[in-house]
């Protein structure tokens, strides 16, 4: 039952962003909004919505592990696993914006977390945790983030691509009704399957919220950057995973703790310099070899990484 539970609850999660997504993208067209705003903000909410509603359930349960280990093991899969994926299928180009403003803030991003969540290293204090002050300051930065790409889109043009939906407005309201229900009980199933197979296989939450729900959540995501790539818009790609990391960690993280105060523990900073590391062979790998490319090579070795960083998870911290 806990692994029909965890199966269904993905393909609910899956099912329903991509139903809210059309429906809202389809209500927001009848409405004369335009293709940039869409695309900020319908498109990439919707593509993190499973993020969203696992850890607002997650934090509103109590299983906290889960919610932090959702958005570390997130970051990871979207750089590891999807960019790697997506350089086998076509070498990811990079843009000077992404490579210079992108993705340095997805970096300090992480590095603000770190600093946030060793209360007893850093200040002395009792015990680790994310607090409703530092969920807030997270979602400062997640307006200045907002601010600036909507300015970028501005300059630049759509910063990802929008699907045209056509639907009427009953058929639109539908659909995004029918997405949040999904959402809603996809993400409920997914955290009660996921705690159930933690209990009965040994493992900690965190554990499962790395790997498991981690992946799953990334779906999504997974989908829009090998479909850029097969359509020969591989910078749309990377474009796709810093924005999803940033969002992860800005907005989903930031609402969690604003919600519920997150108990962070030491063990989990070795999460946290899993992304950092990430984030950093990613910056360095653009200047690796001839243009500002991920290619294949670097793609492999990106994905020899994270089934590494897996299999330790799974053997050694279980």
């Amino acid at each position: 039952m806990s692994y029909l539970l965890l199966t269904g609850g993905l393909l609910l999660l899956i099912f329903g962003s991509n139903w809210l997504v059309d429906g809202a993208s389809s209500l927001a067209r009848k409405f004369n909004i335009s293709d940039i705003v869409i695309g900020l903000t319908v498109v990439a909410f919707g593509t993190s919505s499973p993020e969203l509603v696992v850890n607002l359930i997650a934090s509103f349960s109590g299983n906290t592990d889960i919610a932090i280990g959702n958005i570390l093991g997130s970051n990871i899969f979207n750089i590891l696993a999807i960019l790697g994926i997506t350089a086998l299928f076509l070498p990811v180009a990079v843009k000077n914006n992404t490579v210079w403003k992108e993705i340095p803030f997805s970096i300090l991003a992480i590095i603000i977390v770190g600093f946030m969540a060793n209360d007893v290293l850093i200040d002395g204090q009792q015990k680790n945790e994310i607090s409703r002050i530092d969920g807030l300051v997270l979602l400062g930065f997640f307006s200045i983030f907002m601010a600036y790409t909507f300015i970028l889109a501005k300059q630049s043009g759509p910063l990802m691509e929008v699907e045209k939906v056509q639907m009427s407005v009953p058929k639109s309201g539908l659909y995004v009704i029918i997405g949040l229900v999904g959402l809603f009980f996809g993400g409920r199933f997914l955290v009660m399957g996921a705690v159930d197979i933690a209990r009965t296989l040994g493992m900690t939450e965190s554990v499962i919220g790395l790997t498991v729900v981690a992946a799953g959540t990334s779906l999504p995501e997974l989908a829009t950057s090998v479909t850029a790539a097969l359509k020969k818009n591989s910078d749309i790609a990377i474009g796709n995973v810093v924005g999803s990391n940033i969002f992860n960690v800005f907005f989903i993280l930031g609402t969690s703790a604003v919600i519920r105060p997150l108990p962070f523990s030491i063990a989990s900073n070795f999460d946290i310099i899993a992304v950092l590391v990430a984030s950093l062979l990613m910056f360095l790998f653009v200047f690796i070899g001839k243009g500002r490319k991920i290619d294949r090579l670097e793609g492999t070795f990106f994905l020899i990484l994270y089934v590494a960083y897996t299999v330790y998870l799974v053997r050694f911290s279980g």
